[in-house]
């Protein structure tokens, strides 16, 4: 099986296994667990933050950073295929009682201009915008980069319009490999964010939200709240540290993968690739142009053992991952074009 489905589908490699069962471990709840400090210290000096907080996963690290930074009857403001207005349970009306503003988007990147006039007046009948959240890199809209400039375009309107600014850093080192530019340097003056562990760098489990000390102070008590608190959380710890040591240069392989499959698929009849696919790890395209959907693209590509996400009526997502090699990529774009030869009726 060729695996595109999500870099959620990686498992803890052979190194990083020895490196769980060898961690000195301690109580988290009591600050005494060394592995998850070190983790924690680690990533917030990787995102020139103060403190960090190793959460259970990346919807806790963006649920607490909303719980943190707004109150009941607030506004968020993010694009309209983010994580956190799609697919993260509307933890944020459901727990923080607070609504969410998504800005339509080609490519998931919404201009400052845009993410201006969106931020509302004060009135009392309208709710307050509190927070602007932007998710480097893009996930459902097809892995695009954020530039660093209009980063911080918004977060300056943000903290001029008395809005906090969060970074939905999901895959913010798959950006980071991309671009050369240093976590630290999109994070700048950005008052949350944070890395997630199990994506592409291959952990098991979690990710390391990160801003102020007052912050994390405030984050460690909804993590309580929300029963994220851990005992010997130093065993998941050590797999965080383990690939930041030894996993950084596979996103990099990642994202040539990515393009190398959207350079083999390309010219395929019936397959629609957006202009700047494959920006990082992820590519996107459509098959409408085929007269099928993406469920059903998908299944056919299952049956030769090449697994795809379908997303909407038409949407395929193809992740890579550490655990899809260059042959493995070289296979999945014989089968992506055999079957959509197979499936293609010209028009006309």
């Amino acid at each position: 099986m060729i695996d595109l489905y999500s870099d959620t589908q990686t498992r803890p490699t052979a190194g990083m296994r020895a490196a769980m069962a060898q961690a000195e471990v301690g109580d988290e709840q009591s600050d005494s667990d060394p592995t998850t400090l070190a983790l924690c210290a680690r990533v917030a000096a990787l995102l020139g933050q103060e403190a960090g907080v190793f959460m259970p996963s990346g919807t806790m690290c963006n649920l607490v950073a909303i719980l943190v930074q707004t109150r009941p009857g607030d506004e968020i403001i993010v694009d309209d295929q983010s994580h956190i207005y799609n697919t993260e349970a509307a933890g944020a009306a459901a727990i923080g009682g607070v609504s969410v503003a998504a800005l339509k988007t080609p490519a998931g990147l919404f201009t400052p201009e845009a993410f201006a006039a969106a931020i509302r007046a004060p009135g009392r009948t309208a709710p307050r915008s509190a927070l602007v959240s932007v998710e480097q890199t893009t996930s459902f809209s097809g892995g695009s980069v954020w530039p660093l400039e209009t980063m911080r375009r918004i977060r300056d309107i943000a903290h001029d319009r008395g809005l906090k600014a969060h970074i939905d850093g999901a895959r913010l080192l798959n950006a980071v490999a991309a671009t050369g530019i240093a976590a630290r340097d999109y994070a700048e003056g950005f008052d949350s964010a944070w890395i997630d562990l199990s994506k592409g760098l291959g952990c098991p489990v979690g990710a390391v939200l990160c801003g102020s000390r007052a912050f994390v102070t405030e984050a460690w008590r909804w993590k309580y709240r929300l029963g994220g608190a851990m005992r010997q959380s130093g065993i998941l710890a050590a797999a965080g540290l383990y690939a930041l040591d030894h996993h950084l240069g596979q996103l990099a392989r990642d994202n040539a993968h990515a393009a190398r499959l959207r350079d083999r698929i390309a010219d395929v009849p019936g397959l629609a690739l957006e202009a700047g696919a494959a920006q990082s790890n992820i590519l996107c395209f459509s098959v409408e142009p085929l007269g099928v959907t993406a469920a059903a693209f998908a299944e056919a590509c299952l049956a030769e053992a090449v697994r795809l996400r379908a997303i909407g009526a038409h949407q395929i997502r193809a992740t890579t991952s550490l655990h899809v090699d260059a042959d493995g990529i070289d296979r999945a774009a014989a089968v992506i074009r055999a079957q959509a030869g197979r499936l293609h009726v010209p028009r006309g």
